[in-house]
């Protein structure tokens, strides 16, 4: 690994995780749980390819990380995601006790962190995630307005019958 700080190494991971996704026709969302300075968690979303609306990166990337511990509490553990997570997703961050999340692009529309809804450090859950948002922010808004902006030219070129 070069001199990067490791946040941008680890962030850099997620963009990876998320470039797959786009490549594979997926909302560009990647994921990657860190403990100890070690990934023990990395996914992209792949709702598409399994057919199932929970397959998020986070959520894949938690699975992943739960079973390379061994407990499904990540104490002390920190994902690194390319967008703020959703209702679902930040749920799951909470009920697995990750000790904070680092994301680069916020959702106002659908965020489930801090945006829409505040579900990372609601007063009635009985965990509380450290947040840390903007990290690498330009490069995770590109990933997914690039990948926005070809599915919207694609799907008018299907329409107008050019291939």
């Amino acid at each position: 690994m070069d001199n990067l700080a490791p946040e941008i190494v680890f962030m850099r991971m997620a963009l990876r995780q998320a470039q797959l996704a786009a490549e594979a026709g997926e909302v560009p969302c990647g994921a990657v749980i860190v403990k100890d300075g070690a990934v023990i968690g990395k996914a992209h979303n792949q709702t598409e390819l399994l057919k199932d609306p929970t397959a998020h990166a986070e959520i894949l990337a938690i699975t992943q990380a739960t079973q390379a511990v061994g407990n499904w509490r990540l104490n002390g553990a920190v994902m690194y995601v390319t967008k703020e997570p959703c209702p679902m997703c930040a749920g799951a961050l909470v009920l697995a006790r990750i000790e904070k999340v680092v994301w680069g692009m916020t959702d106002p529309v659908r965020g489930g962190a801090v945006s829409k809804f505040n579900i990372l450090n609601d007063a009635d859950l009985n965990h509380r995630v450290e947040v840390q948002t903007g990290l690498m922010e330009d490069e995770c808004k590109a990933v997914m307005q690039d990948f926005f902006l070809e599915l919207r030219r694609s799907a008018k070129e299907r329409k107008n019958g050019t291939p």
